[in-house]
């Protein structure tokens, strides 16, 4: 396989388990270095932590370091780690978490909560990334997880759509913000992925909610972790020198055709 982060240093948040795990390993298959930055280390489904199932199966160097997303300092040791395999060049916020809920009766605590992981830790993590990147000249990228839910309203889902809707509109923010330092910033947008947070958080697969989510997506499946993290691998390489600013939706035709 042809290694398109050959070089690489990348940090990836919410790491352990889910598309972020997913993300992790394509990037190592890819030649990069990887650290995880997650509140565990193993994966929610079980099976071999992500930065050991690195060490033992490729070529590369990871770690794993305990992280909470909503701590600065936890995210800057985060990439303290990553920076003895070499310069950051690459930083996934992908930690974060999905709920329904009733928007009149939403509580402020579970709101700071939801908002705290998805938004904050997005914009601390690109924080800190961007601080290291532009203080070694690092031509580096950061990729924000966002979701089809900061593209298109739904009432089920008001607070997550919120958070989303702001990692979006930030990742644009940011991309202007970075450009002149040759720093790329885009956002994923995927639409229901088969993990734990859709088999287990807000159960969708096995349900007629898949059934009828199935039915308004042109591909007709839910997304894999690996169909996302291949647009992962996409926007950290070389192939993606010239995008930036850029919202790139991973949802089987949902948005735009369903």
């Amino acid at each position: 396989m042809a290694e398109l982060l050959s070089d690489a240093v990348a940090v990836v948040t919410g790491g352990s388990s889910g598309v972020g795990r997913e993300i992790a390993l394509q990037f190592a298959s890819h030649g990069a270095d990887v650290v995880i930055a997650d509140i565990q280390s193993d994966p929610r489904t079980g099976g071999t932590p992500t930065h050991e199932k690195i060490n033992t199966e490729t070529d590369q160097q990871a770690d794993y370091v305990e992280s909470d997303v909503t701590d600065k300092s936890s995210l800057e040791s985060a990439v303290d780690v990553a920076e003895t395999f070499g310069p950051l060049s690459v930083m996934v916020n992908n930690a974060g978490m999905f709920r329904s809920e009733d928007v009149l009766t939403l509580s402020e605590s579970d709101y700071d909560q939801l908002m705290d992981l998805n938004v904050k830790g997005v914009f601390f993590g690109s924080q800190v990334a961007g601080e290291r990147m532009r203080s070694t000249g690092t031509e580096g990228c950061i990729i924000n997880l966002s979701s089809v839910a900061g593209l298109q309203g739904s009432g089920e889902h008001a607070s997550y759509c919120t958070a989303k809707g702001g990692v979006r509109l930030f990742t644009y923010a940011l991309a202007d913000a970075l450009g002149s330092d040759g720093i790329r910033v885009n956002a994923l947008h995927p639409g229901f992925v088969e993990t734990a947070m859709t088999t287990e958080d807000v159960p969708v697969v096995g349900t007629d909610s898949e059934q009828q989510y199935n039915a308004l997506v042109p591909l007709g499946r839910l997304a894999q972790p690996e169909d996302v993290a291949n647009c992962a691998v996409f926007l950290a390489s070389e192939l993606a020198s010239y995008v930036t600013g850029e919202s790139l939706l991973v949802d089987g035709g949902l948005i735009n055709c369903g």
